[in-house]
């Protein structure tokens, strides 16, 4: 709605001077209306009315009547002036591309490369992924940031388990602890091989103390900057970071680059971070040697007032490593968005607060809530997990299903294509679609849906519009879209994608990429309307205006699906 707030302020502001309303604030108030059939903007003249001396109902007909827009019309309703765009106005707006902007990094996913991803670590990559598309089509100078955890502990297990233990030993341990070995097509994929040896090591680790000394003896070493253990890690992890990815290139969900977080300790910047937080006023010494900053004055309460950044013995830890690599970061782009789990609320905290003392600018986050299965939480270390590998399988074989019904003139090449598709499409929707802050139960039913306010639906409506084009042929549409005789599903057709850019944005400003989806399903369903109400093709005769509509829709389709990661199949 900016483009038409900035369109119909300069003549609202002399509106509202004209009839005695003194100041600005009711700028703000300015915002979409809440019935579509009354207008687009609306403004609630309540407090206008003491000042003025009338009901809000009076002020309301008395602004409506000062204003004079070339560009729509206005309406008083109740206390409420509301604005409506002209079709003409709207159809202006459906050629305009989002300005160039700022260059923006966008870190999601990062996650411990210790085995494959389950359905709730996806959520993370889902989401990341969907705001590194959404930047882009909106213009940003995006780059999708990956932060190779590549010293922590979980590492330090997985290499110590393929050095230490052979098959014979992982699988008596695992059927000790009673965790299953997965027989699926993914099971020779190094991340499902290598998960094993993880928690073989884990079960193992509980039992023996002495597996926990040499994995602690691993991991310091590593912090160290240990060029031999950094290398033996990098050996244990490497092929599960190459399975993961593969997973998530099959989500459509690629990285830009790749940072170490090892690489803070070899280049020496996180040595120099420490020595300078020593010079903060919240510097504190522990007994033990351990240099913290005490946080109470900066609002964190509780038990974990202390940010501890150096340990007794000099070295360094997770979070210290941390505040390095965000001053890195800030070389490289203008600016940072940071993609976590709700666990990390107060960690993040306490490295903003680190930052600010160092002086160095802090990042935009944003938190999601879990997902977790309908009897409990998920955990790679346990077993107790829904991979994606399987999901994406099943979500394909349950879309073949259903396209093979529909459409058994294809061939099977073609059916699985359109299966794999349609399965990815609408797995990804379906995290997507959801607002970060609330949590997810898994269901097999929710996370395959094939229903309305659904990636399938979405894809079909563009599928539909492919299909007019291809039976139309070649049909000149250059003479542009006439709009003095839209009514109806079509106006409403052009007045939902004249928006776009507009929701486009107030999604990423508001960090609700869910808002998003649900345009995008609002999209579908008024073309559908539309292609109901209005012929494109009768009888072998194409109305011409009507296609330029459908050839409009089909454009903005598919900028849409690609924005929040559904595949635009053009025949399904």
């Amino acid at each position: 709605m900016q483009a038409l707030i900035d369109e119909v302020l300069p003549s609202l502001e002399s509106a509202m001077a004209s009839v005695g309303i003194q100041g600005d604030f009711w700028k703000k108030m300015l915002s979409r209306s809440k019935e579509a059939s009354q207008g687009d903007l609306a403004l609630p003249c309540f407090p206008f009315a003491k000042q003025l001396g009338c009901s809000p109902d009076e002020v309301a007909q008395q602004i409506a009547d000062a204003l004079e827009l070339e560009i729509g019309e206005t309406v008083a309703v109740g206390p409420y002036v509301n604005i409506r765009a002209s079709v003409q106005w709207l159809s202006d707006q459906l050629s305009k591309q989002p300005e160039p902007k700022e260059s923006i990094m966008i870190e999601h996913t990062s996650a411990n490369p210790n085995g494959p991803f389950h359905v709730g670590r996806a959520r993370n990559a889902v989401l990341g992924d969907t705001f590194v598309r959404m930047h882009r089509a909106a213009g940003y100078d995006v780059t999708a940031e990956y932060y190779v955890d590549d010293m922590g502990k979980q590492v330090g297990i997985l290499c110590w388990a393929l050095e230490n233990l052979d098959d014979g030993q992982v699988r008596a341990l695992l059927a000790e602890g009673d965790i299953a070995i997965e027989d699926s097509p993914h099971s020779g994929k190094e991340d499902h091989a290598r998960v094993l040896w993880y928690q073989a090591a884990n079960l193992l680790k509980a039992q023996d103390p002495a597996v926990d000394s040499g994995v602690t003896e691993l991991v310091q070493k590593s912090e160290d900057a240990d060029e031999d253990i950094l290398n033996r890690f990098e050996s244990a992890y490497q092929p599960v970071l190459d399975g993961m990815l593969e997973t998530l290139g099959r989500m459509g969900i690629s990285f830009d680059s790749f940072t170490k977080e090892s690489r803070f300790i070899v280049d020496g910047s996180v040595e120099v971070l420490m020595d300078q937080l020593q010079s903060s006023e919240l510097h504190g010494v522990a007994e033990n040697g351990a240099h913290y900053l005490e946080l109470e004055s900066k609002g964190v309460k509780g038990k974990s007032t202390q940010f501890y950044y150096r340990r007794g013995d000099g070295s360094s830890l997770y979070a210290t490593r941390d505040l390095a690599y965000h001053q890195y970061k800030w070389t490289r782009s203008n600016r940072l968005l940071n993609i976590l789990g709700e666990d990390h609320k107060l960690q993040s905290k306490q490295v903003c607060i680190a930052l600010e003392e160092l002086d160095i600018q802090t990042p935009e986050v944003v938190f999601y809530a879990f997902t977790k299965l309908a009897d409990g939480k998920m955990s790679t270390r346990r077993g107790n997990v829904v991979y994606m590998d399987d999901l994406l399988d099943e979500a394909r074989a349950r879309a073949l299903e259903t396209v093979r019904e529909a459409r058994s003139d294809l061939s099977e090449e073609k059916l699985l294509e359109i299966a794999e598709s349609v399965g990815v499409s609408a797995t990804r929707f379906n995290i997507a679609r959801i607002s970060p802050e609330k949590g997810i139960t898994f269901r097999w039913a929710d996370a395959l849906s094939l229903e309305a306010d659904s990636a399938p639906f979405i894809m079909y409506s563009h599928a539909r519009a492919c299909s007019i084009q291809r039976k139309a042929g070649e049909v000149d549409i250059s003479e542009g879209l006439d709009v003095s005789s839209l009514s109806g599903s079509a106006a409403d057709l052009v007045r939902r994608m004249a928006y776009m850019n507009d929701e486009l944005q107030t999604a990423i400003d508001s960090r609700a990429p869910h808002n998003f989806c649900a345009w995008l399903s609002a999209l579908a369903v008024d073309y559908n309307r539309f292609y109901r109400d209005n012929y494109v093709i009768e009888e072998g005769v194409v109305n011409v205006q009507n296609l330029i509509l459908s050839e409009l829709a089909r454009e903005h389709l598919r900028r849409g699906c690609e924005a929040v990661g559904i595949i635009p199949i053009e025949e399904m």
